[in-house]
């Protein structure tokens, strides 16, 4: 086998390379490069590589002091005319420390390279995500008959703790908000004697947006903390571990019961959140703006539409997916001592509550401008 010699000459400010710049060459092209370098004028260097046949890891590393000698002497150095197999030797083996936020060029990032770099350094978490949202809905819609590796009873269960126990709480905070929404209202309503339709503004304004919002907050906070404490505990103590050990899939046997159960419940305490913040609003009418209860009760049935309805469900069953499957990754990701389990369950909380107001945002969206389409 035949090699190219190696030899390094200069044209002006250009260093150009010809042959193989390999562990063998670069004593002697190093050398050279570095005198050639004592004599050239200017404030930039050119690396011509259009005639190099080969380059290895040391050529590269070689080529990154020349750069850097030339810099200390006040020149910027670029490289061109290398062709695509020594170009990827040099971005797969250059010693350059790597550049964050700024380019080659001193070009500041632009927003979707910053996303790209955020998504880069956390591809790792993102296919985790991804596939313990493909394991849930195949365990929970595709293996529904399917009860092995299930616990018996742990349905009924998970629906007392997320749907019952928080009733207490979630109607209190529906009747307040109501209340204060009617009570804020009919300062502006009165004055344009218009103090019926506070009634037309509190059923649109609970069943559209406020009932599924509010409903969705407090189990983020109540039962999405307690599923991220309760999987991470878990964790930490190798129960999941366990669960592998002895064949059952933690998802199915973890978290499909919660799924299974978030998803019946979380649209019923949605409704129960309207009516009672309905009738809020109703106190605040009769007592407060003299509105009788049967024309206020009429007002609200005859402005609803089967389309308000719909659409305060169909938040409802995405604001449950979105709490139970971010509040079992990070219950999942934990890692470390009891102190991680709190932490955990911080990140779970903040994380649901922000998945939770940006998909009421889209789903806003989607309901408003394609309002013709929805069915009434």
């Amino acid at each position: 086998m035949t090699f190219s010699e190696p030899t390094v000459t200069c044209d002006e400010a250009r260093l150009v390379y010809r042959g193989d710049v390999t562990l063998v060459s670069i004593s002697r092209l190093y050398e050279d490069s570095r005198a050639i370098l004592k004599g050239v004028e200017g404030d930039r260097l050119e690396i011509d590589l259009s005639g190099v046949t080969r380059i290895d890891t040391a050529g590269a590393a070689m080529l990154d002091e020349i750069a850097a000698a030339a810099a200390g002497m006040g020149m910027t150095a670029s490289i061109y005319g290398a062709d695509q197999e020594i170009s990827r030797t040099l971005q797969d083996f250059s010693l350059k420390p790597p550049k964050s936020g700024k380019d080659l060029e001193g070009r500041k990032m632009s927003f979707l390279e910053r996303i790209g770099q955020w998504l880069d350094k956390r591809d790792r978490e993102i296919l985790e995500f991804i596939y313990l949202l493909a394991d849930t809905f195949y365990y929970g819609f595709v293996k529904v008959l399917d009860p092995r590796g299930r616990r018996k009873g742990e349905f009924t269960n998970q629906s007392l703790l997320i749907g019952m126990n928080a009733l207490p709480i979630v109607g209190l905070v529906s009747f307040l908000i109501g209340f204060i929404l009617a009570l804020q209202s009919a300062a502006q309503l009165r004055q344009f004697g218009a103090d019926i339709y506070v009634a037309d503004l509190i059923a649109i304004a609970m069943t559209r947006e406020m009932g599924p919002l509010i409903t969705a907050i407090l189990i983020a906070g109540r039962s999405g903390s307690s599923i991220t404490s309760e999987i991470a505990t878990m964790v930490v103590t190798e129960e999941t571990d366990a669960l592998k050990s002895m064949g059952l899939n933690p998802v199915k046997y973890v978290v499909v019961p919660k799924f299974y159960a978030i998803t019946m419940t979380m649209p019923m305490l949605t409704i129960l959140s309207i009516i009672i913040g309905i009738f809020g609003a109703l106190v605040i009418g009769y007592t407060y703006m003299g509105i009788a209860v049967k024309p206020f009760v009429d007002q609200v049935v005859n402005v609803l539409v089967m389309r308000d309805i719909i659409t305060g469900l169909i938040k409802s069953l995405v604001f449950a997916w979105l709490i139970v499957i971010i509040a079992a990754f990070y219950g999942f990701r934990t890692k470390g001592g009891p102190a991680e389990v709190g932490r955990a369950t911080t990140y779970s909380v903040v994380a649901s509550i922000f998945a939770v107001i940006f998909a009421d945002s889209i789903l806003g969206l989607i309901f408003y401008f394609g309002q013709d389409i929805v069915i009434y």
